[in-house]
């Protein structure tokens, strides 16, 4: 196993290393890395997983704006079927009787 004591810090080779990521597994200073849920992480980690829980954010939304749209365009063709069928006039439903004179 390496030894942390004589690891230096990844972005700045001149300082010695205090923590290890535990995401990419290099070694940093005390300024490259930050408390993040309870996990010492370097800053090019958090910020990956902050934008990609923006992005899982984004694309709930746009599912959700997708779904509502789809609702409504199911409610417009419904409505508009039934504002045709209400239009029709009741003797249309009316039985016609058999044209006299032809046998069935």
């Amino acid at each position: 196993m390496i030894s942390l004591i004589d690891q230096r810090c990844w972005h700045h080779p001149a300082r010695e290393a205090v923590a290890r990521c535990p995401q990419c597994a290099r070694f940093y200073c005390r300024e490259c890395v930050v408390e993040h849920l309870g996990r010492m992480i370097c800053a090019d980690c958090v910020g990956r997983q902050l934008s990609a829980a923006a992005a899982g954010r984004f694309h709930a939304a746009r599912w959700s704006l997708l779904a509502c749209a789809g609702f409504l365009l199911a409610w417009l063709i419904f409505y508009y079927a039934g504002t045709m069928l209400a239009r029709v006039p009741s003797d249309f439903f009316e039985q016609q009787p058999p044209p006299s004179g032809k046998a069935l």
